[in-house]
């Protein structure tokens, strides 16, 4: 096995590794509702791009942006800030935006796997040397020389594919329970449709309606049946480990920011917790010890005893909060209305829902444990420890 650095590869065998588009090529004024994806650094997520609040330009300016479209296999690095992540491109992504602030490096695939690539950028020792190679105090800043540095492992093609696929089979497993995980969400969200939007709950055949709402049913603000919890210390995203005994929980669209020791900044109150996303207007049902991280997040309770925190979830779930900019979504939030119906109807709902809630926390638990066992397995393959 021999070693060359990023540089080296793409001079001699081709490929590129580019910034995105400069400042003066995307203004803000050029975003739009619908249009072609811009992958953001906050966008790149456990080796993935987080399509939740992603940014978007329309087709006619994306077009002008043309050399910074990303194909699959495209490997997106953040150009400053948290440069020791990074996303690999699926196919259904390709076609995006590189973004303003992020690097894109497409190797030559015949001499280096793009997989294989991804992979060796999120070992610890990679990351570690990004880091001290950054520029920058405050913030890290990487560009094109610094990311051509760095020194790669050209084992042969054939065993980089044989790496891949080890590691990628515990991937697709993880990918495999996060599908599971949003079939069972959906399933309890159309249930929760069936009985208090379109009314057809359990004995609905029996109960006047009036004015649109059954008989001893109340629409209530959401101020009125919530409490807000205060956090004892939050978990900066920039401490976030990869290991830990402690996840940490935050506004992303995934359900596991990081993990921390800071024993401080630990949330259990003896019941789950609503999280929710200031910023992203994500919510999250968690029922387990945790940390909070991330400036705007929200730890929401019920305060009334018939409301149940699966009930209180699912009703906040189902507020449409998609074309609202306010500055503050959870001060809008407040303000809406959800139907109050009889506490037996809702302890009802809440037998019926609690198993698949159960269901996705195990899910998820899985997730956690694949991770980090190909995270173990990890750099034992890329030093070539493990024989294949």
């Amino acid at each position: 096995m021999s070693t060359s650095t990023l540089s080296e590869i793409v001079e001699s065998w081709g490929g590129l590794i580019q910034t995105g588009p400069f400042g003066s090529q995307l203004h803000q004024h050029d975003y739009s509702e619908q249009g072609i994806p811009v992958v953001m650094p906050k966008d790149i997520r456990n080796g993935r791009i987080d399509e939740s609040g992603i940014a978007r330009i329309p087709e006619g300016k994306a077009s002008q942006l043309s050399r910074h479209f990303l194909k699959a296999g495209s490997v997106v690095f953040p150009r400053r800030g948290e440069i020791s992540k990074c996303a690999y491109i699926n196919e259904e992504q390709a076609g995006f935006l590189c973004g303003t602030g992020c690097i894109k490096i497409e190797p030559p695939e015949e001499k280096l796997r793009s997989k294989f690539l991804f992979y060796f950028l999120g070992l610890r020792q990679s990351v570690e040397w990004l880091e001290r190679n950054a520029v920058g105090t405050t913030m890290l800043n990487l560009n094109t020389k610094i990311l051509g540095g760095l020194k790669v492992p050209l084992f042969a093609p054939k065993k980089q594919d044989e790496i891949v696929e080890i590691l990628s089979a515990y991937d697709d497993l993880i990918e495999n329970n996060r599908r599971r995980i949003q079939l069972l969400e959906q399933a309890a969200r159309l249930l929760y449709r069936e009985w208090f939007v379109h009314l057809r709950f359990p004995g609905h055949e029996h109960v006047k309606i009036k004015d649109g709402v059954p008989e001893g049913w109340k629409r209530v603000q959401v101020k009125d049946v919530l409490e807000k919890l205060n956090r004892p210390k939050k978990i900066k995203q920039s401490e976030y480990l990869h290991q830990g005994p402690i996840p940490c929980v935050d506004q992303s669209r995934d359900f596991i920011g990081g993990y921390t020791y800071d024993e401080d900044a630990v949330i259990d109150i003896g019941r789950s917790v609503i999280v929710f996303g200031d910023h992203t207007r994500i919510l999250k049902y968690v029922d387990f010890p945790f940390a909070c991280g991330a400036d705007g997040t929200q730890l929401i309770v019920s305060n009334d005893p018939g409301v149940s925190q699966e009930f209180l979830y699912f009703a906040l779930d189902a507020i449409d909060l998609t074309n609202y900019f306010y500055a503050r979504h959870f001060k809008f939030l407040k303000d809406q209305f959800i139907p109050r119906p009889k506490d037996v109807i809702i302890s009802q709902f809440s037998d019926v829902v609690r198993p698949t809630l159960n269901q996705i926390k195990l899910l998820s638990a899985h997730c956690e444990r694949l991770a980090k066992a190909r995270d173990l397995l990890l750099p034992r393959l890329m030093k070539g420890v493990l024989v294949i």
